[in-house]
This record gives structure tokens, C-alpha cells and sequence, in this order.
């Protein structure tokens, strides 16, 4: 039943009418009275007999059509009690609320045979050619084609055109007669892969699901994936629980954006839930980006995954010429480089770059100011000594607080220099557009941001202004990027400020001509930095595994597995002191969250993670059944943890 009620999270019996037995098959929406009140709910399953002896009847079925497959409802089973949620909340993520007038066109003719070319197994063209440069890529097509359980991490060139890869990768699925899901984090990467999956597979193909689309068009592409018309489907993370029939591959584009993430309850990952289903249907799974995740790595040591990379000498061939400000030479030529905006080696390199008529990108952070606290000698993030929380300072003179366990750090060192002097930091930029428009005088300059995104540029002179995310493709690449107040990206008080920097700026540099064309990209920042290194030399899986070794070492995730409590005091301390938390839990906190709530933090070995999602249930449940005035937000792998 859709009840948004922890206690009331199982099924339920019924008694099916003999007016509604045609009607009343699994998968179909239907009403049911429970507690003097009709409510909606789904039809999981029809049954012989029951167990229990006194049953009410079935009151209406909504709607004949089963939009709920075994599948999926397998999955959100699955999903539901990974994150501490209940099946009703994932099911209203699983599937898209009924249009009645889109319902009726899709089925106006029921027993009309779906387009012979649309489904698994039509035509369909394999060209491995796009993968040549990455050893194992060949390979995965071969596993696509044959239906094997190939999972592959794949790290992507600069330069390299991903949407065409995925789609040969999603046309070797179709040849071998199953079905794709592939799931990215915005509208554009959407439009760009929905080109390319037509390029290759033909108008008709696949279907696009997207909550951006409104909901007619979103349930009529629901519908053809169900009524098995496309076997494929790409979108959204409202893609991610799409009913494709003879699932052979789930893929993910850019797995570390945070729109990735349901904001919904309970809160649910694309990137988990596609992993999730690559596990229980036995399919085959894609976890691709320029930049590589710890999550993504966390795949790859543990072996359920492989790696697809290119060879060094390859990746040195297709990456533009790059260069830090910050290095002990080129603060020699530029000793202002260290506080300037824009360094003398970032404006001779856009200089040159418009004398040689391209198009020069400049990346500068979004608006908005997030405080955290550093070390005021070596800038290095300031973490608790007890549990490797960030840091808060209370007041300009105040003793440091951790705002994971609350205590207090008196007497704090920083691990890295030795120092005891903290600063905050004031991260958050403004738009450069008016300056950099000054300083080349005649050069025609855009922005693309929250006002506009542009999807592209021509490739003439001009300057670009974007802000992490929204920037345009240039048609021949740019001759210069420029990467600028990196300090804005990196000391932010997030676990995954560093893992983030880099995700924005490969995103960026990729979009720069290789350097044997012209191309050039200047990080703002000091060379000597890890996330800088792994830019320069275009290995984020060094990065991914140093910054999963550290995590590991601090106890942080995905190395382990967390859950987020938070509320008002009283409500937190009930749910906890009830909940039966599994041998190994470390529970932090609690410290103050927002609209006078609290937060508290469990924290326990992934060997415990079910044990955690079950507890924590289980005690929502309890307050629930009792009747518990005020609510308690529970979090399985907040994306944010600081």
C-alpha cells in the first residue's frame, strides 16, 4: 500500500472480487480499503489461499495495464532496504505517476504486435573502431554482443566523444538480444547521447526518461519500455528503475555528480541502484567518466568491476599541454602568480590562443559561499583527532569544534606541518566576464551558467565563460582552458572537495585540442597538490586509489558505511536509544543541523551495512507504531556528510 509508514512496510492480503479477476494481475495500480479509509496500492502477486482468515475485498483496480514489472519490484525491494526505506517511497520513484490520456493512446489497441525493429535482437550496427585506443574495450563489445556480465570502470580520454562510445557499447547489447538502461546527470549530456543512440541505432529505437519532459511524455515512454516496444532506455536518474525486459547492460555516465542523487526519500544513488540491478538480473554494468570516483575505484579492488583504460602513451598523445601557476618555477618568473586571479602564464596562454583564432574556455566557480576551516600555514582541510570530522570554528577567536562528534580540539596540530593556527575560508566567485572582456578588447565573450546553459560554441576567437558543469562543447576543441580560483573548489568543507576539483577540471581540460594541436590548459593552483598531479599527468585512477586508501584510513565512505539521523533532539534519541545497532556501530554527535534539529552519525564496516539499514528500519517502525509526534530523517550514505 502506498502509506508512507515504516511499521506498515510488507504486504498485505486481499480478497479479489470475481467482477475484477480478469483485471486484477500482478503489477497493476489498484485501491484498497485499510483503516476506514481508501488508499492506493500495488498488486504484487495473486494467491491460492491466505494465512489469515479474515480478509476485506479488493476495491478497484485503477488501471488494467501492469506498469509494475517482478523485476523491478524485485529491485525496489532491494533498493528499500539498502537505504532504511520503505517499498512504498521507492515505488513512487520506480514509477511515474499514471496520465490517464497518454495511458489510453499507448493502449487503445492492446494486441497490436510492437515494432518488429524496436525490439532486442533488430538490427543493429557494431563498430569497435571507437574503442581501439582502450585495450579492453574491444573486448567488452564481444562480452555485450555475447550477453555475458562484463562491469567495466571505464576512464575516457580527453577529447573522446563518450555519447558515441556508449552507444556502441549500448548496439552491441541490442545485437546480442537484450536490453539497456543508461542513466546521466543533466538534460544535455541527455540530448548528446540521444543523438548519438540515434546515429547508431536508427529513429524509434530507444525512448528518453526524464521528469524534465513533463509527465505525458514520461509515462508514454514508460509505457513503450514496458510494453516492451524500445529496448532501450536512457534519462535522468528517473531512468534508473526503467522496466526494460531482458536487461543485458546498465551503464552511468559521470557516476561522482551530485545529481545523481534522489533528494527524495529514501534517497537513493543512480550509480547503487544500477549496480543493484546489474546484480540481481546478471547483467552487465558501465561505470564511466574522465574523472574516476571512490565509489567507482571501491568496484575495481574488490575486483567486481574491471578497469578500461588506454595506455600511457596514448593518453599523453590525446592531453593538451597543461600547466600549474603555483610551481617553484613559475612563481620565479611570476612571483604575484601566487595571489593573482589571472597569472601571467594563464593570460599569455589565452592571448595566444586568440591570435591563433580559437576559442578560449575559462571555468570559474559557482556563486555561493560554503565557510570551512584549515590549517592558516599549509591550507590543508582541519580534521577532528577522534573521529576525522571537519572542524567549525564557533567565533573569529573561538576554540575548534567538530561539527561530526561535537567535541572539542583544544589542542589541534595540523598532521601535515605541524601547525596550530587555523583560518576560515570563505570560498565562492563572481563571475569574470566584464575583466577578461576588458582585457581583450574586440573578442566576442559568453557565459554559460545558471542563467544559460550553452550546449556549444563556434569554433572561431572568442572567450567562454562557464561555471563547473555548464560547459559548451567548441566545435575543433578549445585552444586554451583556464581553470581558475581553484582554491574555491578545493577548501571546501566536504569530504569530497578534492575528488570533486578534479571531476570539474578533467571535464573541462577535456574539451581542450590535444597538445600537439595547440591546446593548453592552466590550473590556478599549486602544482605540488594531489588533485593537480592527477590532472597534469590525466590518471584519476591514482587519485581515486590514493583517496580510497586515505578513506579507508580515516574510516570514511565508501571504505565504510554511514547513516545520517537527524531531528529534533528527543526524536533522534528515541530512534536510537530503540534501535538494536549491530556489533562494531560508532555512533557521532550529536551536533546542531538546521530549524533547531540535531544530527548524529552511526558509522560501521561495510560487512555490517544490511545489519545497519535493517536496525535503523526496524526502530523508524517502532516510532511509527507508537505513534511518534515528530519525524525523524534517516540517510543510508549521505552524499554530504559535512
Amino acid at each position: 500500500m502506498d502509506v508512507p509508514l515504516p511499521h506498515l512496510d510488507r504486504p498485505f492480503d486481499y480478497l479479489v472480487p470475481e467482477a475484477l479477476d480478469a483485471e486484477a494481475q500482478p503489477g497493476v495500480r489498484v485501491k484498497v480499503r485499510f483503516a476506514g479509509q481508501l488508499v492506493d496500492g500495488w498488486l504484487l502477486e495473486r494467491a491460492e489461499s491466505s494465512a489469515h482468515p479474515k480478509l476485506a475485498y479488493l476495491e478497484k483496480v485503477v488501471s488494467s495495464v501492469p506498469v509494475l514489472s517482478p523485476e523491478v519490484a524485485r529491485l525496489a525491494r532491494a533498493v528499500a532496504d539498502r537505504y532504511a526505506g520503505s517499498l512504498a517511497d521507492v515505488l513512487r520513484l520506480a514509477v511515474p505517476p499514471r496520465h490517464a490520456r497518454a495511458e489510453k493512446a499507448v493502449t487503445a489497441d492492446p494486441d497490436a504486435p510492437a515494432d518488429a525493429d524496436a525490439r532486442p535482437g533488430g538490427r543493429a550496427e557494431v563498430d569497435p573502431r571507437g574503442w581501439r585506443d582502450y585495450p579492453a574495450g574491444p573486448a567488452l563489445l564481444r562480452a555485450l554482443t555475447d550477453g555475458r556480465p562484463a562491469r567495466a570502470v571505464w576512464s575516457a580520454l580527453p577529447g573522446e566523444d563518450w555519447a558515441d562510445r556508449y552507444a556502441d557499447a549500448v548496439a552491441a547489447t541490442v545485437a546480442g538480444g537484450r536490453g539497456a538502461v543508461v542513466v546521466v546527470a543533466d538534460a544535455r549530456d541527455l540530448d548528446r547521447l540521444d543523438a548519438a543512440l540515434t546515429a547508431v541505432l536508427g529513429a524509434g529505437r530507444h525512448v528518453r526518461l526524464t521528469a524534465a519532459d513533463g509527465p505525458a511524455r514520461r509515462y508514454r515512454a514508460f509505457l513503450a519500455a514496458r510494453r516492451r516496444d524500445v529496448a532501450v532506455v536512457i534519462g535522468t536518474r528517473a531512468a534508473m528503475f526503467a522496466p526494460v525486459e531482458r536487461l543485458g547492460l546498465v551503464a552511468i555516465w559521470d557516476d561522482g555528480d551530485d545529481l545523481h542523487a534522489e533528494p527524495r526519500a529514501p534517497y537513493p544513488h543512480a550509480r547503487d541502484v544500477l549496480l543493484t540491478r546489474a546484480q540481481l538480473g546478471d547483467a552487465a554494468a558501465l561505470v564511466g567518466g574522465y574523472a574516476r570516483s571512490a565509489e567507482a575505484q571501491l568496484l575495481v579492488e574488490t575486483s567486481w568491476a574491471r578497469e578500461v583504460v588506454a595506455d600511457r602513451a596514448v593518453v599523453r598523445a590525446r592531453t593538451p599541454a597543461m600547466a600549474p601557476t603555483g610551481d617553484d618555477p613559475q612563481l620565479a618568473r611570476d612571483p604575484g602568480a601566487a595571489s593573482a586571479r589571472l597569472p601571467s602564464l594563464a593570460w599569455t596562454s589565452a592571448r595566444d590562443a586568440l591570435r591563433a583564432d580559437l576559442p578560449v574556455l575559462v571555468q570559474v566557480p559557482r556563486r555561493g559561499y560554503v565557510p570551512s576551516v584549515a590549517c592558516a600555514d599549509c591550507r590543508t582541510p582541519a580534521r577532528c583527532p577522534h573521529c576525522a570530522g571537519p572542524l567549525a570554528l564557533p567565533s573569529a577567536q573561538g576554540t575548534p569544534a567538530c561539527r561530526w562528534c561535537g567535541r572539542v580540539a583544544a589542542a589541534y596540530a595540523c598532521p601535515e606541518c605541524g601547525g596550530r593556527r587555523l583560518r576560515a575560508s570563505v570560498t565562492g566567485a563572481r563571475r569574470t566576464a566584464e575583466e577578461l572582456g576588458r582585457a581583450f578588447p574586440g573578442v566576442p565573450v559568453r557565459t554559460s551558467g545558471r542563467e544559460e546553459v550553452l550546449a556549444t560554441v563556434p569554433g572561431g576567437a572568442g572567450l567562454v565563460i562557464a561555471t563547473p558543469g555548464a560547459e559548451p562543447v567548441a566545435d575543433g576543441g578549445y585552444g586554451a582552458v583556464l581553470l581558475l580560483d581553484s582554491w574555491a573548489l578545493l577548501t571546501r568543507a566536504d569530504l569530497r572537495a578534492g575528488e570533486e576539483a578534479l571531476r570539474r577540471w578533467m571535464a573541462a581540460a577535456a574539451l581542450a585540442r590535444p597538445g600537439t594541436a595547440g591546446g593548453r590548459v592552466v590550473v590556478v593552483a599549486d602544482g605540488a597538490l594531489a588533485p593537480v598531479q592527477a590532472l597534469l599527468r590525466w590518471d584519476s585512477a591514482w587519485f581515486a586509489a590514493r583517496e580510497l586508501a586515505e578513506r579507508r584510513e580515516l574510516g570514511f565512505p565508501p571504505a565504510v558505511r554511514m547513516a545520517s539521523v537527524t531531528g529534533v533532539a528527543e526524536a533522534v534519541s528515541d530512534l536510537l536509544d530503540g534501535a538494536r545497532l549491530p556489533d562494531g556501530a560508532e555512533v557521532l554527535g550529536p551536533v546542531p543541523a538546521d530549524e533547531g534539529r540535531e544530527r548524529m552519525l552511526v558509522r560501521v564496516p561495510r560487512s555490517r551495512a544490511a545489519a545497519l539499514a535493517e536496525a535503523l528500519h526496524a526502530a523508524a517502525g517502532q516510532r511509527s507504531a507508537r505513534k511518534a509526534a515528530d519525524p525523524v530523517r534517516l540517510q543510508v550514505d549521505p552524499l554530504v556528510l559535512f
